[in-house]
């Protein structure tokens, strides 16, 4: 039977912190209950010094007839305690401690107000023949070390007999800094891996609405995408399809919109020109020729200039590079200064028929009002991926940069003349502008140090 999620993105998210903290709950419960029969940790040095206290006070206060029940009753793994009426006798492999537990021996006796008494530390060799060394104290130093089953400390009671003390084995102790690290360490693995696949699994279609909105805003347009996941999303994803469906139909509708406007204009313009042949003033049939030829390349520009906008060119690679060295190559055939300087080859993906136009149309302005110009082509990073830069710069006076932003509007040109001599219909920097946005890149102008004008278009590699 397969088992149904909740509908809600926020409940996901909510049963995903849930699930964590339960399982977090669980294996620390797993912790507790394995390691909990091995008995409490290894006491540290102060600890062990007041219980040590304790009991050689407690034992002192009970009759020598019931000393051997109290020390018995005592006695644990942890800290072994053992009662002799004299003198215990000395470790197997005893090495003497000699003055390295003089300050141990200072704070016991301080603590039972005995600055005489008697206090024994001796500690065994560990079973190697072939080490004489001693071991290194318990409480060396800053006292950071362990008691443990290596040393016996023994101290003398008021009656002469003798209690000892021994520590329990450190490797025992549940909850070692090693084994907690790795227990920790075990936990924080599983909680991650499971919060993982479960964050990724409730995010997923997140990164598939986001992939598609992508695709909208740079080949405008994508797949329709599947209404799947929780309630918001599909919300989401149903909202975007109807947008991106609208979109198209408003594309469509403008450019046979656009087409049909182009077509019943061509009449009435053939009717002019067929009327203007029949002035007799040649100066003034001129001038008539010269607007209707004019009408006619303007509205075949507004056509060229919405087709673009729904074109299907399909995407594909091809060389940058190559394609820049074409368009040079055209136009010094053609007796224009044109120079490439950049790199031999560089691959990128998109349109290459109308970027060849977008690129075409600025060296083209570049020749108009500079007489030339030099194309960069350079690799460069921005945000999070590689980009390719295309330097066109003429040698022309430049433009104002309050003008930068203003002459890629539509029909907007810095020459008023209206002549198609001079000015063109100022389309030429809008089309290439919309080709280039439209693989997700951008044109921007600049004026150059040294003079003359910078455009540079930017495409994502």
């Amino acid at each position: 039977m397969r088992v149904r999620f909740p509908d809600s993105l926020a409940t996901r998210i909510a049963l995903t912190v849930v699930l964590a903290l339960l399982l977090t709950q669980a294996i620390s419960a797993l912790v507790y209950l394995t390691d909990r029969s091995e008995g409490p940790p290894i006491h540290g040095p102060n600890v062990l010094i007041q219980r040590i206290t304790a009991i050689v006070q407690l034992v002192e206060s009970t009759p020598p007839a019931g000393r051997g029940r109290v020390v018995r009753a005592i006695d644990d793994p942890v800290l072994r305690v053992e009662w002799r009426p004299d003198r215990p006798p000395p470790l197997a492999r005893q090495s003497l401690a000699g003055g390295r537990f003089d300050g141990l021996k200072r704070r016991l006796r301080d603590q039972l107000d005995s600055p005489g008494r008697d206090i024994l530390v001796e500690i065994q060799r560990p079973p190697r023949d072939d080490d004489d060394r001693p071991p290194h104290p318990p409480f060396a130093g800053d006292d950071n070390r362990r008691w443990g089953p290596h040393v016996r400390l023994s101290v003398r009671l008021d009656d002469g007999s003798w209690l000892s003390f021994t520590g329990g084995d450190p490797l025992a102790g549940p909850f070692g800094i090693v084994r907690f690290i790795l227990w920790m360490g075990a936990i924080l693995a599983v909680i991650l891996l499971v919060s993982l696949l479960a964050a990724r699994r409730v995010t997923a279609p997140l990164a598939g609405f986001a992939a598609a909105a992508e695709r909208l805003s740079v080949a405008g347009e994508a797949d329709p995408l599947p209404e799947e996941g929780p309630s918001e999303l599909r919300a989401a994803t149903r909202a975007f399809n109807r947008m991106q469906a609208r979109l198209t139909r408003f594309v469509a509708d403008r450019t046979q919109m656009l087409a049909a406007i182009g077509h019943d204009l061509r009449t009435p313009i053939t009717r002019l020109r067929l009327r203007a042949e029949l002035v007799d003033d040649p100066e003034m049939q001129r001038r008539m020729l010269a607007d209707l030829d004019e009408m006619e390349a303007m509205i075949s520009a507004t056509l060229a200039f919405a087709r673009d906008d729904a074109q299907r060119e399909p995407r594909g690679r091809f060389d940058l590079a190559d394609l820049l060295q074409s368009l040079c190559d055209d136009r010094v055939d053609a007796g224009h200064r044109a120079v490439y300087d950049g790199s031999a080859h560089m691959v990128a993906e998109g349109r290459p028929v109308a970027l060849r136009r977008a690129l075409a149309n600025l060296m083209d302005n570049a020749i108009k009002y500079g007489g030339g110009f030099t194309v960069r082509l350079e690799g460069g990073t921005e945000g999070s991926g590689r980009n390719a830069l295309i330097h066109i710069d003429d040698d022309g006076p430049g433009i104002p940069e309050t003008e930068f932003e203003k002459v890629f509007a539509p029909f907007y040109r810095l020459e008023r003349s209206r002549s198609r001599d001079t000015g063109g219909v100022g389309l030429g920097l809008s089309t290439a502008r919309s080709i280039v946005r439209g693989h997700g890149g951008d044109v921007t102008l600049s004026n150059r140090s040294g003079g003359g004008l910078r455009a540079t278009a930017t495409l994502p590699l």
